[in-house]
């Protein structure tokens, strides 16, 4: 054989083997979505107490009112324990209510489930090797069995945990177990809530004061799965950015976006935006958003 040859074979060989890894990173990754536009269509007050920090639509028992969480919601028996943190909470479509909870040290979080009947249980999550201490949000996926959970910071990860309540193996009186993670392509900093839209995309807050990652500070983010969780395997994810969220206010100032919820049945988006000092009692928003 010639060396002109075996350099030709040669480079066959690679040429495959480059084409069969490019496939296998392909198979992993999301599949190419387009990004949704959401045009704002008005806002209501957020008052800074009570409606300051997470948002849900809860649909079981039917009619039941919008769900908020701020620092006047967490209950005593909860905030004596040092549980001085509440984020932003989501339902199930059966119709449990699941709310997030930290505190200032230690080594577990809190989640606070609502069963349909109106009974209420927690669930505590030991820390995973190398995970954040805070607990900003829960995102219930559509088919109830999984949920998300975010870490404050720069993080290219999203959490995965079974559904307190609703998913068969869980228990109040056992650990509440991370089982999987999200693995983002592109860093998110201080996402403060996500809500899925389908089993595959997810609304994102983002409370990003440099604006560096994605070139605007605050933004909505749109996050693409390649498959629905499962509990089992880790997912890939893509990021998003769409737009900035409102930030308008008679103060001037640093905005804060907070919670964030998608009604399936409106199709309707709200994201909560506080606004900076004293204003934070006057003007504070939840503003809605349709698609298209």
């Amino acid at each position: 054989m010639s060396a002109r040859t075996a350099r030709h074979r040669c480079h066959l060989v690679l040429t495959g083997l480059v084409a069969l890894a490019t496939a296998a990173v392909l198979s992993a990754a999301p599949p190419a979505a387009a990004a949704d536009t959401w045009t704002e269509a008005g806002s209501d007050r957020a008052d800074p107490l009570t409606e300051s920090q997470g948002l849900a639509s809860v649909e079981v028992p039917v009619g039941s009112a919008n769900r908020y969480t701020g620092i006047g919601t967490i209950p005593v028996g909860l905030s004596t324990r040092g549980w001085n943190h509440v984020g932003d909470p989501d339902a199930s479509y059966d119709g449990h209510y699941i709310e997030p909870y930290q505190r200032d040290s230690g080594t577990t979080k809190l989640f606070r489930v609502q069963a349909p009947g109106g009974g209420w249980s927690e669930y505590v999550h030991t820390l995973s090797t190398g995970e954040a201490l805070n607990n900003s949000w829960v995102a219930v996926s559509p088919d109830g069995q999984w949920m998300l959970a975010g870490e404050y910071g720069t993080m290219s990860r999203l959490l995965v945990f079974p559904t307190p309540g609703v998913n068969q193996g869980t228990s109040p009186s056992a650990n509440l177990p991370q089982v999987s993670t999200v693995r983002l392509d592109h860093p998110v900093r201080d996402v403060q809530g996500c809500d899925f839209v389908d089993a595959t995309r997810l609304l994102c807050s983002s409370d990003d004061p440099a604006g560096t990652l994605f070139g605007i500070t605050k933004p909505l983010l749109q996050v693409d799965l390649a498959a629905a969780p499962n509990g089992t395997s880790d997912v890939s994810g893509h990021v998003t950015a769409l737009r900035q969220v409102p930030l308008r206010s008679s103060c001037s100032g640093t905005f804060e976006a907070e919670g964030i919820d998608y009604d399936r049945r409106t199709g309707v988006l709200r994201v909560i935006v506080v606004s900076p000092g004293f204003c934070v009692l006057t003007d504070s928003k939840t503003y809605r958003f349709t698609r298209g």
